[in-house]
């Protein structure tokens, strides 16, 4: 009783932080995240989500996805519980979403309700096929056709699962839609349609919907525009009836004739385009796709590779791309994470890699990419060069999965089939290699850097002397500010992963003058090729990140002019970037620049100054070795 308290609490803190429940469009849960489509998302209040209890991280893009863990399925049902109670609480939009974000948002509503039961049913057949090699369960015997047709009704009737997800983001009555596409599979159409049949006159094309996408939704789409319809201009007392079957007489032969064909070409050239993409560069499209995954996950924009996958496997029985470079990706997260907690003398560091490597190792990679790959970038290098490897590896021997479902080593079996032998196989070895790359480059490269005093002669010449003579301990050091402008909270800005301080801690400031200047001496590690962000190592062994506005990744390097290289060693006060404010702002970006200290849990930090306007060269933060 009491746990159930502790989730329902977390809910109603949840709807209060995200504006409310009239402010959610729709709600779906994956793994490890809410999926919140919000109406208004600047009404997040992204600080106070992530100071509460449980709640790993926010991120605010296309959808507001909130990690939480393990526990996302009980908090998932205590919201919906409280938006039924609270149903009567309407709002209209206020803002308009792009197209492109709308589009994202569409595609990963309907599919991500999809995955338990595909992935369930999709087990269940990889298993019984393991148990048909074995010998302990023949595929002629009854009992494993039973079982497989299990395994084969979610793709089956993929359509009508997917009416019923359409209809429940586009908020139409979800039964009605659903008797509309279920025409496409009725076995008595079927057998007209392969007899040549017409409608009024319209030859019907004899096309085989079954385990097909596009159909439904665009059946459900047609449909959601006639029930508005006729909604509008049936009366009251005859609406109950009148106004389905109106939908249905309409919405169904459209369908036949036009949506339905249309739905069909439209799936099977995207899956031809895939599988040619595929064919064409081989094992080196898997070994890339692994290799950029972990920022691809970090987004939460690895959902909209559903559609191409649950296609591959209804128009062909298996997928070749995406699932075997997310296995390679996943095992790299662990064996990266392992390497960390054998390296790492800080024992609560230490664990924090062990539990994330587990969980990888179970296809769950949200703690070890936010609790220890995005924040050293050596642990991120390797897990890239780990999937990479790995997934190439497996690209090359033409491993497949014959299952949808998040790739780990408890659902491995998804990879064995009575056609493809030596799939499972191959599947194991890119695994091993994926987590014995990432493992041994990880314990190679990545070290715990100490810091380390400056000679006489390397003192820099920002420093305060009095702060300097009057410090008790030698190894405190200080910061100039990187830019003119208005100091704020690192909780203030509105970004997940900066306000959470998930990168580490740091200083933020609104701008007054376009220019980015080194706060210490050191030297520059990465320039961005966007050019708003940087990454430096002073000599005191501080790892520091620069990043330049909020999603300014997405202007493509307009309006920013790196003057410095990788490599480069700077001075404090060196300028590193230029930068149009007004251009930022005018494209529509909060302009704000942060610094964070990705290793901060080493140092001790506190404002050098009670000001809250920073000038040049002003002494803005002071560090000291914890």
């Amino acid at each position: 009783m009491g746990q159930l308290m502790d989730h329902l609490n977390t809910g109603r803190t949840i709807l209060e932080l995200v504006g409310g429940v009239g402010n959610i469009e729709h709600l779906e849960h994956c793994s490890t995240r809410l999926r919140l489509s919000l109406y208004d998302n600047s009404k997040v209040e992204v600080s106070e989500l992530k100071k509460m209890p449980g709640i790993m991280g926010v991120v605010t893009n296309v959808q507001c996805q909130i990690v939480i863990g393990k526990d996302v399925v009980k908090v998932f049902d205590a919201i919906k519980s409280l938006m039924g109670n609270n149903s009567a609480e309407k709002q209209k939009p206020v803002i308009k979403k792009k197209w492109s974000a709308w589009l994202i948002d569409f595609v990963i509503s309907i599919f991500q309700p999809l995955i338990p039961a595909i992935a369930g049913g999709g087990v269940l057949k990889s298993l019984l096929i393991i148990m048909d090699m074995a010998g302990w369960l023949t595929k002629d015997s009854s009992t494993y056709k039973i079982l497989d047709c299990i395994g084969t009704a979610p793709i089956y009737f993929l359509p009508l699962l997917i009416a019923i997800t359409t209809a429940n983001k586009l908020k139409v009555n979800s039964l009605v839609a659903l008797t509309a596409v279920s025409v496409l599979l009725l076995p008595t159409f079927t057998t007209l349609a392969k007899q040549g049949a017409t409608l009024m006159t319209f030859d019907i094309t004899n096309v085989s919907y079954a385990a097909q996408v596009f159909p439904a939704i665009l059946c459900v789409i047609f449909y959601a525009q006639t029930e508005s319809l006729f909604n509008r201009y049936t009366p009251n007392a005859l609406r109950g009836f009148l106004s389905p079957m109106l939908s249905l007489v309409t919405t169904v032969p459209v369908t036949l004739l036009i949506l339905g064909p249309l739905g069909f070409e439209m799936g099977s050239l995207l899956t031809q385009l895939i599988l040619w993409m595929h064919g064409k560069f081989g094992f080196i499209a898997t070994g890339l796709l692994a290799g950029g995954l972990p920022f691809i996950v970090a987004a939460g924009m690895h959902k909209p590779f559903l559609p191409y996958a649950i296609m591959s496997m209804g128009q062909t029985g298996k997928e070749s791309l995406y699932n075997p470079a997310s296995l390679a990706h996943n095992i790299a997260e662990a064996g990266a994470c392992f390497a960390v907690s054998l390296k790492s003398k800080n024992k609560m560091f230490k664990g924090t890699a062990l539990s994330s490597g587990i969980s990888a190792l179970f296809g769950i990679t949200e703690p070890a990419l936010y609790g220890i790959t995005l924040l050293h970038r050596p642990v991120l290098i390797s897990v890239m060069i780990g999937a990479m490897i790995g997934g190439a590896f497996m690209g090359f021997t033409m491993v497949s999965a014959y299952a949808i479902v998040a790739p780990s080593l408890a659902s491995i079996s998804i990879f064995a089939s009575p056609d493809n032998p030596t799939s499972l196989m191959y599947a194991i070895i890119g695994a091993l290699i994926s987590f014995s790359m990432a493992f041994l480059s990880t314990l190679f490269f990545w070290k715990e850097k100490t810091a380390t005093l400056p000679s006489d002669e390397e003192k820099s010449s920002f420093e305060d002397p009095a702060a300097i003579a009057t410090s008790k301990s030698v190894n405190e050091f200080f910061f100039t500010s990187p830019v003119e402008g208005k100091i704020i909270p690192l909780t203030d800005v509105n970004d997940d992963v900066f306000s959470a301080k998930i990168m580490g801690d740091g200083i933020a400031i609104i701008p007054s003058v376009g220019a980015l200047y080194a706060p210490a001496d050191g030297v520059i590690e990465h320039v961005f090729e966007s050019g708003h962000a940087a990454s430096m190592i002073t000599d005191h062994g501080v790892e520091v990140i620069f990043h330049i506005g909020i999603d300014t990744i997405q202007m493509n390097g307009a309006g920013f002019h790196p003057q410095i290289t990788d490599g480069q060693r700077v001075k404090a006060g060196e300028l590193l970037i230029e930068f149009e404010i007004d251009k930022i702002i005018k494209s529509g970006y909060d302009p704000v620049v942060v610094m964070v200290v990705t290793n901060s849990e080493r140092f001790k930090m506190k404002p050098s100054t009670e000001q809250t306007e920073a000038t040049h060269q002003l002494n803005i933060l002071s560090l000291k070795e914890a």
